[in-house]
């Protein structure tokens, strides 16, 4: 065998051993503190009630005014006045869940214009929404992100 053969075959001997020692490696989580991706408990709330009280900020901007008001007409028969969630029917907006970091303003679109499979709450999947456009969701977004502001979700 040539130089070059040897030198795959001992990279390729490496690579698996590295993956090898990483797979045994006990696991560990990364807690931050004050932070969770896991839903609340909701079983001592009605069904839907709102899972979360929401703080309104002192006044929203001109973008998430007409965000709050497609919002309203769109989103708020499942995710509740002011983005707080209906227990049994689907989750708050409102919730470190759905901090930027986590969830995108790309994500919101993504949700509204194809639906999305439950993947944090147990209330089924989302079913796209009908007559919005991505700026309308956009409008959205920038009015969730001012609620979660008010409410310490950055």
């Amino acid at each position: 065998m040539n130089f070059w053969a040897w030198f795959v075959g001992a990279f390729i001997v490496l690579g698996l051993g590295m993956v090898g020692w990483q797979y045994l490696q006990p696991a560990t989580e990364v807690a931050t503190p004050g932070h969770s991706m896991e839903p609340p408990d909701t079983s001592s709330i009605d069904t839907g009630d709102p899972i979360v009280a929401v703080n309104l900020p002192e006044r929203l901007s001109t973008n998430a005014q007409i965000g709050k008001n497609v919002f309203e007409a769109k989103c708020a028969v499942c995710h509740g006045v002011n983005a707080a969630g209906q227990n049994g029917v689907a989750p708050p907006l409102v919730h470190q869940i759905y901090e930027p970091n986590h969830h995108s303003d790309g994500a919101f679109v993504y949700a509204a214009a194809n639906g999305v499979q439950a993947h944090h709450w147990d209330f089924g999947n989302m079913p796209p929404i009908e007559g919005l456009t991505r700026a309308d969701v956009q409008l959205v977004a920038t009015y969730v992100r001012e609620l979660q502001r008010a409410n310490g979700i950055n």
